[in-house]
């Protein structure tokens, strides 16, 4: 957007309400064939944009009212430098309607969304698609998929994305239910951070959808979303897996179907979704790795253990290399989020508390190799991280470190560390 322009006559209340009365605005020029006028009021004043149409003339539209006795708010009450650039978004989306970029009338939130989802439905899985949908239905739309995007302002979208990290969690509704259930979070600092987290989630989708709209000059400005910044600090990694004792304790929690899918979690690192769609093909019994199908046609391989491989080798016997490895009890296949009662029943059984969710099983693999000294890279590339950035957030502080070998040899012995003996006294007895 092009740069502000100074207008000592126009850019204060006090300098404004010098001004005469008249019936025509006072202009001042902010960009080539575009002006942004100013109507002094007995009491308050109003702004409008003027741009120069060639053979057409002028056309002209009103922006709000300006700050002369109300501070400004960026959308019904503007300052100066707020109604220049309003001014130029109002030139630029009418430069677009004419260039046939943009459909005349208003382009919505709901559209930018719609738009996004259909044009990375090539790109992902349609898993994928149907996890974006139901998060943009749930947190985006109803608050913000009625507005146009040209009136879009940062402090709006500010608003919505303080609300996301306020909102009690979500669950699961009944079947049949007319409003979506929530559940009361503990207000702890832990819970805090954890809304936090995907408010930040839900505002980088947001932002996803405008930003292809942007780029695809759908809309004439990014102004407003760029100008809001992600919850700082929040995504600190407390990451969570199973001992050595624990996942014992839940694989024989397990029982049938369900225990294959549990053993292969944490022999593998694998998603539940990369599992369920894993067939008898993918697995190579020479190399011993899990080809894991990936968007876009692209494969990653997963090293598979001893014990690893002696698993897959007996779920894969005699079947046929387009067969599910696993499915469930009843020969259906495992859907989204039936993975988690249960793991809920079976945590319970093994008296794990909380219950852990599928995504700690894949930690727990994670989290074993990097206590065992394996380099990063290598367990970037085992999970199917894109780089080592995300692999040392969760893990880095399991691993063996030179400052935590040093730390321990070299800090003396103190003497201060002698657990204290309890003593209990003896009863007296009759005569003592």
């Amino acid at each position: 957007m092009p740069r502000s322009v100074r207008k000592a006559s126009l850019e204060t209340r006090t300098a404004r309400l010098a001004n005469k009365l008249r019936r025509t605005p006072y202009y001042v020029k902010i960009a080539k064939g575009l002006h942004l006028g100013y109507y002094r009021g007995s009491a308050s004043g109003s702004w409008i944009a003027r741009r120069y149409r060639g053979a057409a003339g002028y056309e002209t539209d009103a922006l709000g009212g300006a700050d002369d006795t109300l501070d400004a708010d960026g959308v019904k009450v503007l300052d100066f430098w707020q109604a220049q650039d309003a001014a130029k978004k109002w030139a630029e989306q009418h430069r677009l309607i004419e260039a046939g970029v943009v459909r005349r009338g208003s382009y919505t939130v709901r559209d930018a969304v719609a738009d996004y989802l259909e044009e990375i439905r090539s790109e992902k899985r349609p898993e994928a698609i149907k996890s974006y949908q139901d998060m943009f239905n749930a947190f985006v739309l109803p608050e913000l998929g009625s507005l146009d995007c040209a009136t879009l302002t940062r402090d709006r979208i500010l608003k919505w994305r303080n609300a996301q990290a306020t909102r009690p969690k979500r669950v699961r509704s009944k079947k049949g239910a007319t409003a979506p259930a929530t559940k009361p979070t503990p207000d702890t600092d832990d819970a805090r951070r954890k809304r936090k987290v995907t408010a930040n989630r839900n505002f980088s989708m947001l932002k996803a959808a405008l930003n292809r709209a942007y780029q695809a000059e759908r809309i004439a400005s990014d102004h407003a979303w760029r100008r809001v910044k992600p919850f700082p600090k929040v995504e600190e990694a407390v990451v969570r897996y199973l001992t050595a004792d624990e996942a014992r304790r839940l694989v024989n929690a397990c029982s049938g179907e369900f225990r294959r899918l549990v053993q292969a979690a944490i022999l593998t690192g694998c998603r539940y979704s990369e599992l369920t769609r894993l067939t008898c093909g993918d697995y190579n019994p020479d190399s011993r790795t899990l080809a894991i199908r990936l968007a876009k046609g692209r494969i990653r391989h997963v090293v598979l253990t001893d014990d690893g491989d002696r698993c897959f080798a007996a779920w894969t016997a005699g079947k046929g290399g387009q067969e599910l490895v696993f499915r469930r009890g009843d020969g259906d296949v495992w859907a989204k989020s039936q993975q988690v009662r249960p793991l809920e029943i079976a945590s319970g059984i093994a008296r794990i508390s909380p219950p852990v969710s599928f995504h700690v099983l894949r930690h727990t693999h994670g989290s074993h190799l990097a206590m065992q000294g394996v380099p990063f890279g290598v367990i970037a590339r085992q999970l199917g991280h894109s780089d080592t950035r995300m692999t040392e957030k969760h893990y880095a502080h399991l691993a063996p470190s030179y400052v935590a070998e040093t730390i321990r040899a070299k800090f003396p012995n103190l003497g201060i560390a002698e657990v204290e003996k309890i003593v209990v006294p003896l009863r007296a007895t009759a005569g003592g």
